[in-house]
């Protein structure tokens, strides 16, 4: 592993891991990546409020800039609560989680498992009845949700992955059944076509 992987590692370790994206990154790993390249500034995360900055600013050894609000105020740890007599099914909260704490089915009620929502707020916008609202969680984001948040964003991205891939690999099969389909009925049209003996 090289220095700047082992800096961004070390900068992921202090990140709290809710894939919010309101640093303007695809989750905490990437923008963990570009602070370590020098891409971006350690205070663009509102979730972590002024104790990691500090802590970022510790490791990075220089002072820590104000924390851009403009991004989000830091606060307590809020959760999801789906109105479940709202919720019509669409799927467009699960597939917005992070971390998959949504579960549900096409076409029927969903719920948050608020033990495992890390409060990223994703899943709110995409939702076409508006039944999604962030409540207070009572209890504090700790070190241990945030290694089980990373561990759920991880996997969910390799499962995506994995799909993606499987899904490409049909689209590929379909796409080489059909060309040799209509390889085979050229070749019958042809023969069609050929004075009978």
């Amino acid at each position: 592993m090289d220095a700047l992987s082992e800096l961004a590692d070390r900068i992921d370790e202090l990140l709290p891991q809710t894939q919010c994206r309101r640093c303007g990154y695809e989750g905490c790993g990437p923008y963990a990546a570009a602070i370590a390249a020098g891409h971006a500034d350690v205070n663009r995360c509102p979730p972590g409020g002024s104790d990691t900055l500090d802590a970022l600013a510790r490791l990075l050894g220089r002072a820590a800039p104000p924390l851009d609000t403009s991004r989000g105020a830091p606060g307590p740890l809020r959760v999801a609560r789906i109105d479940e007599a709202a919720c019509i099914g669409c799927t467009l909260c699960i597939a917005a989680c992070p971390v998959d704490a949504i579960i549900g089915a096409q076409k029927r009620m969903h719920a948050v498992l608020t033990s495992l929502c890390s409060g990223c707020e994703l899943c709110v916008a995409p939702c076409p009845v508006d039944c999604i609202d962030m409540i207070p969680a009572d209890r504090d984001w700790t070190a241990s949700d945030a290694t089980a948040a990373r561990e759920r964003f991880e996997r969910r991205r390799e499962r995506l992955a994995a799909a993606s891939i499987g899904a490409r690999r049909d689209a590929e099969a379909r796409k080489r059944k059909a060309a040799i389909a209509d390889a085979f009925e050229r070749a019958r049209a042809r023969r069609a076509a050929l004075p009978q003996r």
